[in-house]
């Protein structure tokens, strides 16, 4: 898969959350199925390695008709520090299939606070639409995130 992409400012969203956890913790929840499936998606599957593959289900609510399913590649995976993951959606309605790149940093503040720095970039984000609902699916996403990790440290 090549991630040699040429976007502009308009494709790219970036979020900057700090959870108040240990960096080792935080990244595990990214790449722990079991943790994953805590705060992101109903069901996981995740190879933590370079040239890994997952798989993320999220169930179909009673007013959705379809199961979303996402799918991709683990392109970085450097532990506690980076991760950079394919995120191929593919919309079955209208038959295409929906790329972006997940670039995620995390920088230990100190021994119980964790800072992310998310960045998804994509031509999709070429839509305001597209781009609000990114924003906010990832800003909701993250707040899941630390509400987890602080019910796992009480």
């Amino acid at each position: 898969m090549s991630d040699n992409i040429d976007l502009d400012n308009e494709s790219q969203i970036t979020l900057t959350r700090k959870i108040g956890a240990n960096v080792s913790d935080v990244f595990s929840a990214w790449t722990d199925p079991a943790l994953i499936e805590q705060w992101q998606v109903d069901e996981a599957e995740f190879d933590a390695v370079k040239g890994g593959e997952y798989r993320f289900v999220t169930y179909a609510d009673e007013d959705d008709d379809a199961d979303h399913e996402v799918t991709g590649e683990i392109l970085e995976y450097v532990e506690d520090q980076k991760l950079v993951m394919s995120w191929i959606h593919r919309d079955e309605e209208n038959d295409e299939e929906l790329l972006f790149v997940l670039d995620i940093s995390f920088r230990a503040i100190d021994d119980d606070n964790t800072e992310i720095t998310l960045i998804e970039r994509g031509l999709p984000h070429a839509d305001p639409q597209t781009r609000i609902f990114s924003m906010e699916a990832w800003s909701s996403a993250l707040e899941q995130l630390a509400e987890v990790m602080e019910e796992v440290l009480d």
